[in-house]
């Protein structure tokens, strides 16, 4: 599960944002193809979901077979540089639309 990295092997954004990312776009995307489109394995990707959950960024939510995501646009960045901003601001970059279902 390896994409092609840039010069220098890194880039501005993580997997953490990716995944969150991927998650505004579909939040009852399957962690496989959240893996997929982030380029990570799906194992990956289950560890920043658990890590996302953890800090409080999306809950997780059963739906018969499946797992529905509400991001929580109001959680601060966890950098003290960003703390006053909201992750929903960084969703917004990026033209995420965030599902604020309970």
């Amino acid at each position: 599960m390896s994409t092609s990295s840039p010069a220098g092997g890194w880039t501005f954004l993580t997997n953490h944002a990716h995944v969150l990312l991927a998650l505004s776009r579909d939040t009852d995307a399957r962690l496989r193809d959240v893996a997929e489109a982030v380029g990570i394995t799906e194992r990956a990707a289950q560890a920043i979901v658990s890590d996302l959950e953890a800090a409080g960024y999306l809950r997780r939510e059963r739906v018969g077979r499946r797992n529905h995501y509400t991001i929580n646009p109001l959680a601060p960045f966890r950098h003290p540089v960003e703390r006053h901003r909201h992750i929903g601001e960084f969703l917004d970059l990026f033209g995420a639309t965030i599902d604020t279902r309970s």
